[in-house]
């Protein structure tokens, strides 16, 4: 089993990443000799695509130039990441309503016409299939199921777009809103991992 982590936090040691590696962890414990790849986009920041990139992205491979070869292998080396991957665990917090401007590039690099999707007489199709996701979610508030949550619809879209349809979101909320209540979401979001797990065990 191959199993690929994506932190996305601004912060090296944010509660995401970390509950995203305890759930890495047990997968890993629970597949032995699984092969771990983590993505950490905090330290390995992936540039934004803006027009230099698209240029080399539209340009024939044998007519690139040096800079645009490279350009294009950034991006190629996280959609071999992805396309590897078993599962797919997604360390990510919630910045003003929205996921990090960290995320949002490397989905922007994942997601590649007629490699990891294409368009066909039916419709879009996703080439990115038979993974597991797991979104492990933090918030300073309380936002699930609400109106103000733009994290969750945007990444059901996007995810199942590329063929990732089967998705497990992992809840931390109200982090911000004292001690006693992040110890709480804390708790909480471990113990929808030990039993996403759990159910996934009995399937198995």
């Amino acid at each position: 089993m191959n199993i690929l982590q994506v932190n996305s936090s601004a912060r090296q040691a944010a509660h995401s990443s970390k509950l995203a590696a305890e759930l890495v962890d047990r997968v890993a414990a629970a597949n032995g000799g699984a092969r771990v790849v983590l993505r950490d986009l905090t330290t390995q920041p992936h540039p934004v695509l803006d027009e230099a990139a698209l240029g080399a992205l539209f340009t024939p491979a044998e007519q690139r130039s040096a800079e645009q070869a490279a350009r294009v292998a950034l991006d190629d080396t996280l959609i071999a990441e992805i396309q590897a991957a078993d599962v797919v665990v997604l360390g990510v917090p919630m910045y003003n309503f929205a996921i990090p401007a960290q995320l949002k590039n490397w989905i922007d690099a994942i997601a590649r016409a007629r490699v990891t999707f294409q368009y066909t007489a039916n419709g879009p199709e996703g080439l990115l299939k038979n993974k597991k996701v797991y979104v492990v979610l933090t918030r300073g508030g309380v936002y699930r199921d609400q109106p103000s949550d733009t994290q969750v619809p945007y990444l059901r879209t996007v995810l199942a777009f590329l063929g990732m349809t089967d998705v497990s979101f992992i809840y931390a909320e109200g982090i911000a809103m004292g001690p006693e209540a992040e110890a709480a979401a804390l708790a909480a979001a471990r113990s929808q991992i030990a039993g996403l797990l759990e159910d996934t065990a009995v399937a198995a």
